[in-house]
């Protein structure tokens, strides 16, 4: 639990507080904006709360945190903040909260359907979740985008009986994830089931695969996200990471070319704000510029 002995300067004074074991995921600014803000090297409170709402954001974003490094001076009731997760996102897409330190605070997805709910990416096996998602009918495939953010995949595979799929470049080159059910091979885009489709986008890791669900919801793991400002605010456009490709950067550029083959309105990634444009047109327009400014940088 976060100690109010470790509390960060960069927070304004009041209730919450964010402490000195935060890593700086990007889990509470993304979950309570109005609460908290990216710093230099870790989170930050930038203004307590003034509404109920606010203040049941930012307990939805405490019990999100992955270290556990949210706290506050006064004694709350987190259970209802707790039962909001999976927060519903776009449609039957929700964003599962809960995050990872096994996944360094990485994001799920949860994609309810009748043929069976998809799990995109690992998160904490916490209970309050667990429940959430059997009263919602459980999982029948967890799909890993990349080693990253396999997080509790063993303890989610056993809770729910489901099947796991995940590109062989990077279930092999784990012990913990060579056991998964399923692997992918090769650079084609895979059909699971009609409305979902594996692209393997290697370049980040080598065998970091994107999910598109319904042509028109692209989960991107660590490959591709959403533009945000110093603070941590979304800001129109897409964005990669060169400093934190672990395999290629010319390989990841070649990977985010290929997108270009397909269409989609909504990228939700593992780290970095969610990117909705108006049109899969407007999508393409921002992914071709991002891929201008990253064949510059190779």
């Amino acid at each position: 639990m976060a100690r109010p002995e470790k509390r960060l300067p960069e927070n304004v004074p009041g209730d919450f507080y964010v402490d000195e074991t935060c890593i700086h995921c990007g889990t509470c600014w993304r979950v309570a904006p109005a609460t908290f803000a990216s710093a230099t090297e870790n989170a930050r409170v930038r203004r307590q709360p003034a509404t109920g709402e606010e203040r049941e954001r930012a307990l939805m974003a405490l019990v999100s945190c992955p270290t556990a490094s949210i706290g506050t001076g006064e004694r709350h009731d987190a259970r209802t903040a707790a039962r909001r997760f999976p927060e519903r996102l776009a449609d039957d897409v929700s964003f599962c909260g809960f995050t990872s330190p096994g996944s360094f605070g990485g994001f799920s997805y949860l994609i309810r359907r009748p043929e069976g709910n998809v799990l995109v990416d690992s998160p904490r096996a916490a209970g309050p979740l667990l429940e959430r998602i059997e009263a919602l009918g459980g999982v029948r495939l967890l799909f890993l985008t990349h080693v990253d953010d396999v997080a509790d995949h063993a303890r989610l595979a056993a809770r729910f009986g489901c099947e796991r799929v995940m590109h062989r470049a990077d279930a092999d080159s784990d012990p913990g994830t060579a056991v998964v059910e399923r692997k992918l091979d090769g650079r084609d885009p895979v059909a699971l089931a009609p409305d979902l489709l594996a692209i393997p986008v290697p370049g980040h890791t080598r065998g970091s695969a994107a999910l598109l669900y319904r042509d028109e919801i692209l989960f991107t793991g660590d490959h591709l996200f959403g533009d945000e400002d110093d603070e941590g605010r979304p800001v129109p456009g897409l964005d990669a990471s060169r400093a934190y490709c672990w395999d290629s950067w010319p390989e990841q550029v070649r990977s985010m070319e290929r997108l270009l083959e397909h269409r989609f309105t909504w990228v939700l990634p593992g780290h970095g704000p969610w990117r909705r444009a108006d049109s899969p047109e407007a999508m393409r327009a921002q992914l071709e510029a991002l891929i201008e400014r990253m064949r510059g940088e190779t």
